[in-house]
Protein backbone atom coordinates (compact mmCIF):
# COMPACT_ATOMS: atom_id res chain seq x y z
CA UNK A 1 0.00 0.00 0.00
CA UNK A 2 1.89 3.10 -1.39
CA UNK A 3 0.69 6.64 -0.43
CA UNK A 4 1.87 9.26 -2.70
CA UNK A 5 1.81 12.24 0.00
CA UNK A 6 4.39 10.62 2.25
CA UNK A 7 7.85 11.30 1.58
CA UNK A 8 10.56 9.12 -0.36
CA UNK A 9 12.50 7.06 2.28
CA UNK A 10 16.54 9.39 2.01
CA UNK A 11 19.21 7.03 1.08
CA UNK A 12 20.65 8.10 4.68
CA UNK A 13 17.54 6.34 6.30
CA UNK A 14 17.76 3.06 4.74
CA UNK A 15 18.79 1.56 7.86
CA UNK A 16 16.53 3.41 9.74
CA UNK A 17 12.98 3.01 8.20
CA UNK A 18 11.13 2.47 11.32
CA UNK A 19 13.05 5.17 12.97
CA UNK A 20 12.40 7.96 9.77
CA UNK A 21 8.44 6.49 9.86
CA UNK A 22 8.18 7.20 13.69
CA UNK A 23 9.64 10.91 13.12
CA UNK A 24 7.22 11.21 9.79
CA UNK A 25 4.09 10.50 12.18
CA UNK A 26 5.07 12.23 15.07
CA UNK A 27 5.37 15.46 12.87
CA UNK A 28 1.74 14.76 10.68
CA UNK A 29 0.15 13.79 14.34
CA UNK A 30 1.94 16.89 16.89
CA UNK A 31 1.00 19.20 13.63
CA UNK A 32 -2.62 18.23 13.72
CA UNK A 33 -2.80 18.21 16.94
CA UNK A 34 -1.47 21.75 17.21
CA UNK A 35 -3.90 23.05 14.51
CA UNK A 36 -6.66 21.87 16.94
CA UNK A 37 -5.26 23.52 20.05
CA UNK A 38 -4.60 26.76 18.35
CA UNK A 39 -8.67 26.91 17.99
CA UNK A 40 -8.67 26.75 21.79
CA UNK A 41 -5.81 29.30 22.06
CA UNK A 42 -3.02 26.59 23.65
CA UNK A 43 0.09 25.89 22.47
CA UNK A 44 1.38 21.98 21.83
CA UNK A 45 1.92 20.80 25.62
CA UNK A 46 0.04 23.04 27.36
CA UNK A 47 -2.93 20.18 26.95
CA UNK A 48 -0.28 18.22 28.75
CA UNK A 49 0.10 20.24 31.60
CA UNK A 50 -3.94 21.19 32.00
CA UNK A 51 -4.64 17.13 31.64
CA UNK A 52 -2.59 16.39 34.69
CA UNK A 53 -4.21 19.31 36.53
CA UNK A 54 -7.88 17.86 35.63
CA UNK A 55 -6.51 14.86 36.96
CA UNK A 56 -5.17 16.26 40.46
CA UNK A 57 -4.98 19.83 41.19
CA UNK A 58 -2.23 21.66 43.27
CA UNK A 59 0.51 19.78 41.83
CA UNK A 60 4.04 21.45 42.10
CA UNK A 61 5.45 23.03 39.15
CA UNK A 62 8.27 19.87 39.94
CA UNK A 63 5.82 17.01 39.57
CA UNK A 64 4.45 18.56 36.54
CA UNK A 65 7.67 18.59 34.87
CA UNK A 66 8.26 14.71 35.83
CA UNK A 67 4.67 13.87 34.35
CA UNK A 68 4.80 15.84 31.32
CA UNK A 69 8.04 14.67 30.55
CA UNK A 70 9.07 17.57 28.99
CA UNK A 71 12.31 20.40 29.91
CA UNK A 72 11.92 22.41 32.41
CA UNK A 73 12.27 25.99 30.46
CA UNK A 74 9.44 24.45 28.08
CA UNK A 75 7.40 23.87 31.11
CA UNK A 76 8.07 27.20 32.99
CA UNK A 77 7.57 28.93 30.25
CA UNK A 78 4.08 26.94 29.11
CA UNK A 79 2.89 27.52 32.82
CA UNK A 80 3.68 31.53 32.43
CA UNK A 81 1.78 31.66 29.33
CA UNK A 82 -1.28 29.61 30.81
CA UNK A 83 -1.05 31.93 34.17
CA UNK A 84 -0.87 34.83 32.14
CA UNK A 85 -4.05 33.58 29.94
CA UNK A 86 -5.69 33.23 33.28
CA UNK A 87 -5.90 29.02 32.96
CA UNK A 88 -4.00 28.68 35.95
CA UNK A 89 -2.20 30.16 39.25
CA UNK A 90 1.04 29.78 40.63
CA UNK A 91 1.95 30.20 44.12
CA UNK A 92 4.27 29.15 46.46
CA UNK A 93 3.90 26.27 48.78
CA UNK A 94 3.27 26.74 52.28
CA UNK A 95 5.92 24.50 53.75
CA UNK A 96 8.80 25.62 51.10
CA UNK A 97 8.68 28.85 49.58
CA UNK A 98 10.64 27.97 46.85
CA UNK A 99 8.45 25.21 45.82
CA UNK A 100 5.44 26.53 43.02
CA UNK A 101 1.98 24.87 43.51
CA UNK A 102 0.14 25.33 40.23
CA UNK A 103 -3.83 25.32 40.15
CA UNK A 104 -6.37 25.44 37.95
CA UNK A 105 -8.27 28.41 37.68
CA UNK A 106 -12.42 28.15 36.36
CA UNK A 107 -11.08 29.08 32.76
CA UNK A 108 -8.41 26.82 32.72
CA UNK A 109 -11.19 23.67 34.03
CA UNK A 110 -13.31 24.93 31.61
CA UNK A 111 -11.17 23.52 28.94
CA UNK A 112 -10.88 19.78 30.08
CA UNK A 113 -13.97 18.99 27.49
CA UNK A 114 -12.98 20.65 24.78
CA UNK A 115 -9.67 19.09 25.22
CA UNK A 116 -10.94 15.62 25.83
CA UNK A 117 -12.89 16.19 22.69
CA UNK A 118 -9.65 17.23 20.78
CA UNK A 119 -7.94 13.80 22.39
CA UNK A 120 -11.38 12.04 20.71
CA UNK A 121 -11.11 13.29 17.18
CA UNK A 122 -7.28 13.26 16.98
CA UNK A 123 -7.85 9.69 17.84
CA UNK A 124 -10.53 8.73 15.18
CA UNK A 125 -8.64 10.71 12.86
CA UNK A 126 -5.82 8.53 13.55
CA UNK A 127 -7.27 4.94 13.96
CA UNK A 128 -9.54 5.69 10.71
CA UNK A 129 -7.93 3.08 8.48
CA UNK A 130 -6.97 0.44 11.54
CA UNK A 131 -8.48 -1.93 12.91
CA UNK A 132 -9.16 -1.91 16.72
CA UNK A 133 -6.38 -5.47 16.72
CA UNK A 134 -3.76 -3.41 14.60
CA UNK A 135 -4.83 -0.14 17.24
CA UNK A 136 -3.52 -2.90 19.90
CA UNK A 137 -0.74 -4.06 18.75
CA UNK A 138 0.33 -0.16 17.48
CA UNK A 139 0.11 0.90 20.98
CA UNK A 140 2.05 -2.20 22.57
CA UNK A 141 4.66 -1.90 19.55
CA UNK A 142 4.93 2.29 20.28
CA UNK A 143 4.83 1.94 24.04
CA UNK A 144 7.86 -0.65 23.91
CA UNK A 145 10.18 1.50 21.46
CA UNK A 146 9.47 4.49 23.97
CA UNK A 147 10.70 1.99 27.18
CA UNK A 148 13.77 1.09 25.25
CA UNK A 149 14.24 4.61 23.65
CA UNK A 150 13.99 5.93 27.56
CA UNK A 151 16.02 3.30 28.92
CA UNK A 152 18.70 3.66 26.74
CA UNK A 153 18.87 7.62 27.27
CA UNK A 154 19.50 6.59 30.96
CA UNK A 155 22.10 4.72 30.05
CA UNK A 156 24.29 6.28 27.13
CA UNK A 157 25.61 9.77 27.79
CA UNK A 158 24.85 11.82 24.75
CA UNK A 159 27.68 12.71 22.77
Amino acid sequence: MSDTTSPDLPDAARDGRLSYAIFQLARAHRGHAAAMLRAMNLHPGQELLLMQLFDRDGRTQAELLERVGLDHSTVSKSLRRMQEAGLLTREPAPHDRRVMVVHLTDAGRALREPIADMWRALEQISVRDLTPDQVEMFTACARTIEKSVRDHSRQAPVD
